[in-house]
């Protein structure tokens, strides 16, 4: 049996930056175990799976699988996913698309498609769960992880700790752009340090020249992933933790994040924060959508 994907590059807007994504269009009878065996032979950070939802009213159902696992929730497979299928069904003679409704595992995320006049250039999610903190590392933890000096660890404003809106990270602040730069990860202390505080990954940024734009990195090397270019879903729990400690409590804040520069896969991630009463009542996370390669894949049938 044959399955059509495309493949994009995610935060960016031209081939070979940001972050890569499959998307495998016709998931519909698929197995878990095809598409984990699929997802691995890409073998990108993600690969995407576009289903019939269970629900008419929605849009489709997504799934979404590293090379190693089946992931609840991640930014740029939802935001790549997005902007495929609103071209596929836009070349088919469907009406233009402005929004979508996702289900994915985590439950229902609403993405918005953005044009460039009437070309479909990206999406922007918006994060299906309210920010969860959970447990915190000590400095010298992280740093181990990191390869880095406890000094080189910020925690003037949060220590490390581990944020959620769908899918956990620990969230680490660096002290400076070169701090960012130097830091490696350490996969023996990740192996012994993350799964116990509930994630197998760690993201870290510092700020820039305003306190609404940071520079990031994300390593994940328990997942098979040594560095990823671009992370929203890691994204969006960092600026919704960051935004409810900004001093007016009713504000809407744009956020821009730079990450993958240091792998040389450059990303551009573009944030906005709604915050009521104090707290952050939404984040959404956008960025461009580059076309790269089409095909279909000959499986054997089952």
């Amino acid at each position: 049996m044959q399955r059509r994907y495309v493949t994009v590059d995610v935060f960016t807007d031209r081939v070979f930056g940001g972050n890569p994504l499959a998307v495998v269009l016709d998931g519909a009878g698929l197995t878990t175990q095809q598409m984990q065996a699929i997802a691995s032979e890409f073998n990108y950070s993600e690969t995407t799976f576009v289903l019939p939802p269970r629900d008419v009213a929605h849009t489709a159902q997504v799934r979404i699988f590293t090379s190693r696992i089946e992931v609840p929730f991640a930014g740029h497979p939802l935001i790549g996913a997005a902007a495929v299928w609103a071209s596929e069904l836009e070349s088919q003679g469907g009406p233009r698309c402005e929004k979508l409704l996702f289900e994915a595992a985590v439950g229902l995320v609403p993405v918005k498609i953005l044009r460039d006049r009437d070309s479909v250039v990206g999406a922007e999610f918006t994060a299906p769960q309210a920010l969860s903190i959970g447990a915190s590392l000590s400095p010298a933890h992280a740093a181990a992880c990191l390869s880095l000096n406890p000094a080189e660890i910020a925690t003037s404003v949060h220590a490390p700790h581990v944020l959620s809106v769908g899918l956990p990270f620990l969230v680490v602040e660096v002290t400076g752009r070169d701090v960012l730069r130097a830091a490696k990860p350490d996969s023996a202390a990740h192996a012994r340090t993350l799964p116990p505080i509930g994630t197998d990954a760690i993201y870290l940024y510092c700020r820039g020249a305003r306190p609404t734009e940071l520079h990031a990195r994300m390593f994940s090397p328990l997942d098979n992933t040594v560095e990823d270019p671009a992370t929203g879903s890691a994204t969006a729990a960092t600026i919704a933790s960051l935004a409810e400690r900004l001093e007016s409590a009713d504000t809407d804040t744009v956020w821009r994040i730079e990450q993958g520069v240091d792998m040389g896969r450059p990303s551009l991630l573009l944030g906005r924060t709604e915050r009521r009463r104090g707290l952050v009542s939404a984040v959404h996370i956008a960025g461009h959508v580059v076309a790269v390669m089409r095909g279909e894949m000959q499986l054997p049938d089952p």
